[in-house]
C-alpha cells in the first residue's frame, strides 16, 4: 500500500531471511568416457530435469498476478518443454520408453526441486536460473560420451533457454534493494552444493567403478569439469550484480 505520510514516519524495517533447509553452457568438453552412466540413465536424468524446470515455472506463473513476469516466466517454461520433448525424441528413436527411462530418478529429482525452492517467487527465479544453468552445462559437457545420440542431444541443450527475461528481473531486484541482494546472493550460495551434487551422483556409478579398478586419477578426470561449471556459474552471477 502507498504510504502518502512518508515524510511523518520511518520505512518499515524488512527481515528477509532465507527459509531453513526443513521447511522446504559453457563447460569444457572431457573426456568421460571411463565414469558416464550408460546412455539411458544420462537421458532419463536429463528429460527428467528439464520436465522439472518447466513444472516449477508453471507454478511461478500461477502464482504470479504480474503480467510481465507471467510472460518472462512463459518464455522459459516454453524453452524448458521443447527442450524435454527434444530429448524425449532422442529416446524414442532409439527405442526406448521415455516413462520408463524418467521413472527411476522421479524420487530424488523431485526431492532435489523442493529442497531449492524458494519462500518467495524471486528465490524461485533465482533457483531455475542457477540450477537449470550448471546442470545444462553438465549434461552438456556429459553428451560426449554418448556418440550420435550424445551429439543430438548437446544440439537440444545448446537451444535458446530463454531464460534471460527472468535474469533481467532479478537484476532490477538486486540493483534496487540492498536487502534482496543479500537474500539472494545467500540463496544462490545455497543452490551451488545441492546443484553439484546432483551433478556428481550422475557420475557415483562410475567413479566407484574405475575406483574399484584402482585407478588413481579419478579426480582428476572429473575436476576440470567442475571447475568450468563453477567458472560459467560466476558469469552468471557477476550478470546479476552477485558474488559467487
Amino acid at each position: 500500500m502507498a504510504n502518502w505520510q512518508f515524510w511523518k514516519r520511518r520505512p518499515p524495517v524488512r527481515m528477509l531471511r532465507l527459509r531453513p533447509r526443513g521447511e522446504l553452457s559453457d563447460a569444457v568438453r572431457v573426456d568421460f568416457q571411463e565414469l558416464a552412466p550408460d546412455v539411458r540413465t544420462f537421458l532419463g536424468q536429463a528429460a527428467y530435469l528439464q520436465l522439472g524446470y518447466f513444472e516449477t515455472l508453471t507454478r511461478l506463473i500461477r502464482a504470479t498476478p504480474d503480467l510481465a513476469e507471467k510472460e518472462a516466466l512463459s518464455l522459459a517454461a516454453g524453452a524448458a518443454l521443447r527442450k524435454h520433448r527434444g530429448i524425449l525424441d532422442v529416446i524414442r528413436e532409439g527405442g526406448d520408453d521415455p516413462t520408463a527411462l524418467m521413472a527411476p530418478f522421479q524420487q530424488s529429482l523431485d526431492a532435489f526441486r523442493r529442497e531449492t525452492l524458494g519462500a518467495r517467487p524471486r528465490e524461485t527465479m533465482l533457483t531455475v536460473h542457477i540450477t537449470a544453468g550448471l546442470l545444462d552445462d553438465f549434461y552438456l559437457a556429459l553428451a560426449s560420451s554418448y556418440g550420435e545420440r550424445g551429439r543430438r542431444v548437446a544440439k537440444v541443450l545448446r537451444t535458446d533457454h530463454d531464460r534471460q527475461q527472468i535474469a533481467d528481473l532479478l537484476l532490477q531486484t538486486i540493483e534496487s534493494d540492498e536487502e534482496w541482494r543479500a537474500l539472494l546472493s545467500m540463496w544462490a550460495r545455497r543452490l551451488v552444493g545441492d546443484t553439484l551434487l546432483v551433478a556428481r551422483s550422475a557420475l557415483q556409478m562410475g567413479m566407484a567403478d574405475a575406483e574399484a579398478r584402482g585407478d588413481e586419477d579419478v579426480e582428476k578426470v572429473v575436476e576440470p569439469v567442475f571447475t568450468a561449471l563453477m567458472a560459467a556459474h560466476a558469469r552468471r552471477m557477476d550478470a546479476l550484480g552477485l558474488a559467487a
